[in-house]
């Protein structure tokens, strides 16, 4: 190898717990201080790619050379992806409605 020594670096599993945790907290901080619905469903996917993150944290360390966790973060993407879809749709038909996108405006006059 023309006298280069080729080092390999793995990330340790706590590193990309330590990240997914961060992604997971930042979400749930969003979800429960934003007033926007459309900030709240983004801090609700990244609560679910944060857990997607998980999935394929632990195949690869525990089950290096099995596939079952990467597909089962793909099919949580996919139904986060036609939850998001549905999620958007009603946020629309609301402000079409209502004509804000605010949670606690669409709280009160919803009610009546």
């Amino acid at each position: 190898m023309n006298g280069f020594l080729v080092e390999t670096f793995t990330v340790p599993m706590e590193a990309y717990l330590a990240v997914s945790t961060l992604m997971f907290f930042i979400g749930v901080y969003g979800f429960l201080s934003r007033k926007n619905m459309l900030m709240v469903l983004m801090s609700i996917e990244l609560m679910l790619n944060a857990a997607d993150l998980n999935f394929v944290i632990f195949n690869r360390f525990l089950y290096p050379g099995q596939m079952e966790g990467l597909f089962f973060a793909l099919f949580a993407i996919a139904i986060a992806a036609a939850e998001t879809a549905v999620a958007i749709a009603i946020i629309i038909t609301i402000y079409r409605n209502v004509k804000s996108v605010y949670i606690d405006e669409n709280i009160t006059t919803m009610k009546h």
